[in-house]
C-alpha cells in the first residue's frame, strides 16, 4: 500500500486542535504531548506496528486535557487497527491455499512470482505477513498467466451492463428519437434487509439500524413510494439528505437474530446526453460549481503523482470534454478488484492510483480528482444495480458538468465498452442505465437521525448501518439482503 500523504497531514487531518494549548515558558504542554503521542500513533498504524501503536493510544487516552474531538481521533485508530486486521485475515500458507483450490497443481515459484510483483495485496502487521482477505479471489481478475491456470475456466459473475448490451442502444435510440435524456423507464419494487447475528448485543437491548433509502432525481429516479417495512414502526430522513435512510428500532432477543426492512417502489429511467466536444466550453467559475472542484481531503487531494498521472494522460488537451474522455479511459485501464473496507484507506484516491486495482468508488473518487485538478467540476453518486436476472451489487459512479450541457453521468467503472459504435462504446461518459438505484448523492454525509458511534462505512451508504448504546456493530456482526424487480413501463419519457 502506497501513500503520499505525509505524517504532519495527516495529523491536520485527524486532529486539527491538538495544538491549541502552545508550549509554555515551563515546558511542553500536555496538549502538545498529546499531539507528539497522536503523531506517533498514526506512524506506528501505517507501518504496521500495531502493538506500539495500541500503547500508544492507551497512553493518550488516560492522559488529560484531551478534547471530544481528539479522543475521537484516537479511539478510531484503535478501530481501524481492528479493521485493518480483518481485512488482512489470511497467513501466507492460507492465502497459497485458497490459490491452489483453482490452481490445484500450483507451483511455489509461480505463487512467489505473482506475490513479488504485488498481485496478492498484503501488510505485514508486527512482523507478520498478512494477506488481504479477497487477494487470492482478485489474483484472477489482475493476472492473465493465473486466470489460464485455472482448473475451471469459469466466468467472473459480473453485470449484464458491464459489457454492450441492447439495453444500451435501446436508450441511445429513444433519446436520438425523442428529444428528451430520459428514457427507457422502470418500475421497480425493492426490498432490503439487515438481519444482526443472535446474541450480537445483549437481550432486551435496543438496537438502531439505518437502512438505504432513495431520494427522488428528477429524470433518473421519480415516483418513490414506502410499501412496508418491519418493524412497521420507521422514520423516512428528510428528501433533503443526501445519504438518506429509513431508520428502525428493535430490541434483541437471546439466542435469535434481530431483523430490519423496508419494501419501496420507484420508477428509475436511463439517460443520454449526445455530445458534441466541439461545442463544449470551460466553465465560468460560479458559487453553485466551486464546491465541485477544490480539494476535499482527505480523499480528493491534488498530490505530486496525481498531477503527474494527469499531465502524462491529458497532454496538451485543452477541451473540457476530451480532457475528461482522456482521464476517464486512463481510470478505465486500471482493473476493477474487490476492495479494502474504505475506513481503513487515509486517502482512497491516492491509493487507486497506486495500488495496481481499484474497485468502483475508488476508480470513481480518482477520476472526480483528476478532472477537478483539471477544472471540471465532478461529484459523487452510488447506490445499488441489479438486473432482470439475480445479479445486484453495491455500485458507484459519479457526475461531471460540461457547459453547456450542464451535470452529465459518469461510471468510468463499467468504462468503455465494446460495441462497435462510438456512441455505445463511451455511452458511460454522459450516459447511465436505468438497472441502479442512487442512494447518496455525496460521500460521507450525516444521517438523519444521526448515529452516535463510528460508522461501519465511513464515505459509502449501500449496506446499512447498525449500532446500539454500546458502540458500533461493524460488518462482521450482520449481514443484508437485496431484491429488486423491475418492469418496463408504458409511459411518458422524463421531461428531463
Amino acid at each position: 500500500m502506497h501513500t503520499s500523504l505525509g505524517a504532519p497531514f495527516r495529523r491536520l487531518l485527524l486532529a486539527p486542535l491538538l495544538f491549541s494549548m502552545a508550549c509554555s515558558a515551563g515546558g511542553t504542554s500536555q496538549s502538545g504531548l498529546n499531539a507528539v503521542l497522536l503523531d506517533d500513533v498514526i506512524a506506528h498504524v501505517d507501518a504496521g506496528e500495531f502493538k506500539a501503536a495500541r500503547a500508544s493510544v492507551d497512553k493518550v487516552l488516560a492522559s488529560s486535557g484531551l478534547t471530544a474531538d481528539n479522543r475521537s481521533a484516537l479511539e478510531f485508530e484503535a478501530e481501524r487497527m481492528h479493521r485493518i486486521e480483518l481485512d488482512f485475515s489470511l497467513s501466507e500458507q492460507q492465502a497459497r491455499d485458497k490459490v491452489r483450490e483453482r490452481i490445484p497443481d500450483l507451483r511455489p515459484e509461480e505463487f512467489a512470482a505473482w506475490d513479488a510483483s504485488g498481485l496478492l495485496e498484503h501488510r505485514v502487521i508486527d512482523g507478520n505477513k498478512r494477506y488481504f482477505n479477497r487477494a487470492p479471489s482478485n489474483l484472477f481478475r489482475l493476472s492473465a498467466q493465473a486466470r489460464a491456470r485455472r482448473a475451471q475456466q469459469t466466468p467472473f459473475n459480473d453485470g449484464p451492463l458491464e459489457k454492450a448490451h441492447p439495453h444500451h442502444r435501446e436508450i441511445r435510440d429513444a433519446v436520438l428519437a425523442s428529444n428528451h435524456t430520459s428514457v427507457a423507464p422502470r418500475r421497480v419494487r425493492v426490498t432490503q434487509t439487515l438481519t444482526v447475528e443472535p446474541d450480537a448485543v445483549p437481550a432486551g437491548e435496543t438496537i438502531r439500524a439505518w437502512i438505504p433509502f432513495p431520494r427522488a432525481l428528477p429524470g433518473q429516479q421519480e415516483d418513490i413510494r414506502y410499501v412496508t417495512s418491519e418493524p412497521a414502526q420507521h422514520t423516512i430522513a428528510p428528501e433533503s439528505t443526501l445519504q438518506r435512510t429509513v431508520y428502525f428500532e428493535r430490541a434483541a432477543s437471546a439466542g435469535k437474530p434481530t431483523t430490519f426492512s423496508v419494501t419501496y417502489e420507484l420508477t428509475t429511467f436511463g439517460q443520454y446526453h449526445p455530445i458534441d466536444p466541439d461545442k463544449v466550453t470551460r466553465i465560468e467559475p460560479s458559487r453553485e460549481l466551486a464546491p465541485y472542484l477544490g480539494e476535499r481531503p482527505p480523499h480528493i487531494v491534488f498530490t505530486d503523482d496525481l498531477r503527474k498521472f494527469s499531465r502524462e494522460a491529458v497532454g496538451d488537451e485543452r477541451n473540457p470534454y476530451r480532457i475528461a474522455q482522456k482521464l476517464f479511459l486512463a481510470v478505465d485501464r486500471i482493473p476493477w478488484a474487490g476492495a479494502l473496507e474504505y475506513s481503513t484507506l487515509r486517502n482512497i484516491s491516492d491509493y487507486a492510483l497506486h495500488a495496481g486495482h481499484a474497485d468502483c468508488g475508488q476508480q470513481t473518487l480518482l477520476l472526480m480528482t483528476l478532472l477537478r485538478l483539471n477544472g471540471i467540476p465532478a461529484r459523487w453518486q452510488s447506490g445499488m444495480v441489479f438486473s432482470d436476472g439475480d445479479y445486484d451489487n453495491l455500485h458507484d459512479w459519479g457526475w461531471l458538468y460540461l457547459a453547456p450541457y450542464g451535470w452529465v453521468p459518469m461510471d468510468v467503472t463499467f468504462g468503455k465498452l465494446d460495441a462497435g459504435d462510438p456512441q455505445l462504446d463511451m455511452f458511460y461518459l454522459g450516459g447511465l442505465d436505468a438497472y441502479r438505484i442512487a442512494f447518496n448523492d455525496d460521500y460521507s454525509q450525516p444521517f438523519a437521525p444521526p448515529k452516535q458511534h463510528f460508522r461501519s462505512e465511513t464515505v459509502d451508504l449501500q449496506r446499512g448501518e447498525v449500532e446500539w448504546r454500546g458502540g458500533n456493530l461493524y460488518f462482521d456482526k450482520w449481514d443484508y439482503t437485496f431484491q429488486a424487480h423491475s418492469t418496463p413501463q408504458n409511459i411518458r419519457t422524463s421531461q428531463q
